[in-house]
């Protein structure tokens, strides 16, 4: 840690430690990052404008409802994925959890018909509890690097999921009314899945932005050692990452059950990638300490839209992963340029220190 002395200002060029992790590294990054947010938000406009002027039945209720449902359960995924990018490590898991999550609670209503929509929510979220915890030990405790870790539990969870399942199927007739409302319902004409994210999604904003326990994961992001010497525990706050993250999983593969009513071992298969690039696209720099739920948040709304409007356009459905790939490809470049020109201010204000 080098102090500069002789300023005779507060020193705002401080390393990626504890202090810059919380907001007051001050104006340059916290601007950096509303401008990515901003440039996502007329990003989604533009889309909207120009396929609407396009093909103008885009722009009808039916394609916005779409969008949110389909958005909603991406972005509850990315924003339990965002915690865990936060701190360096990443999720690949989160797919395989849904699937099996959703079957679960499907199956419970084969056997308990009458069972409450909460209990099943609760049930979801308990499913991938368990799911997160395995990650945890293995990250946290085993050492066992993330990547490595969630991608073979990503072939464990599937794997079980399938021998469990045994070519069965859920269908929408399984389930009661009451929880298929979860996603045919509105709530002051919007959805209720996409008011039951929202609700997540703040929580999950406010948990980051006014905790301790929040800030401590851009902390651990930004420089695991200063965050250790600063007296966070590290390996609890990972394990709490990665709980919260399974938790989400599990609670989205509930809720996707209610939106698509039937569920096999194959559901949700591959889509924690998109997970991914929702979170990357949204400003979460895979490199740890940088990004929000919001912009994770707005990268999933992105994605989502480019999805119906590849379909309105009826372009072909291999353009929506290679503009994925594409749309990744630019983010990473772009925090890479972002870093080096810091850096380089970093320097210079040094240099004239």
């Amino acid at each position: 840690m080098r102090h500069s002395h002789t300023h005779p200002h507060p020193a705002p060029v401080q390393p990626p430690s504890v202090g810059s992790s919380n907001a007051k590294s001050g104006g340059l990054v916290a601007t950096i990052a509303k401008s990515r947010e901003t440039t996502l938000f007329i990003v989604l406009i533009l889309l909207i404008a120009g396929t609407g002027l396009a093909r103008p039945q885009f722009l009808n209720m039916q394609n916005l409802r779409d969008v949110l449902l389909n958005v909603s359960i991406i972005s509850l995924l990315t924003a339990g994925m965002t915690v865990v990018i936060l701190m360096r490590h990443i999720d690949l898991s989160v797919g395989s959890t849904v699937g099996v999550s959703a079957y679960a609670v499907g199956s419970l209503y084969v056997a308990f018909p009458h069972m409450p929509v909460i209990v099943a929510l609760a049930a979801g979220l308990a499913i991938g509890l368990v799911a997160g915890g395995i990650n945890a030990l293995l990250v946290a405790v085993g050492r066992v690097p993330s990547l490595v870790a969630t991608l073979s539990t990503l072939y464990i969870f599937r794997g079980a999921d399938y021998a469990w399942v045994h070519g069965g199927q859920i269908n929408a007739t399984s389930l009661p009314d009451a929880y298929s409302r979860l996603a045919t319902g509105v709530i002051l004409g919007v959805p209720t899945l996409a008011v039951i994210a929202i609700v997540v999604l703040v929580g999950l904003s406010m948990y980051l932005k006014q905790f301790r326990a929040g800030r401590e994961h851009y902390a651990i992001g930004s420089n695991p050692e200063a965050a250790r010497l600063a007296g966070v525990n590290v390996e609890r706050r990972v394990m709490s990452g990665f709980l919260l993250s399974g938790a989400i999983a599990g609670f989205a593969g509930a809720l996707w059950l209610a939106r698509f009513g039937t569920v096999d071992a194959s559901t949700a298969k591959g889509i924690e990638l998109q997970v991914v690039a929702a979170a990357v696209v949204g400003s979460v720099a895979i490199t740890g300490g940088v990004g929000t739920i919001l912009g994770a948040t707005l990268g999933a709304l992105v994605l989502g839209v480019i999805s119906i409007a590849l379909v309105v356009l009826r372009v072909s459905p291999f353009w929506e992963q290679a503009i994925q790939g594409a749309l990744i490809v630019a983010a990473i470049a772009a925090d890479t340029l972002l870093a080096r020109s810091v850096a380089k201010r970093m320097m210079r204000k040094r240099d004239h220190g």
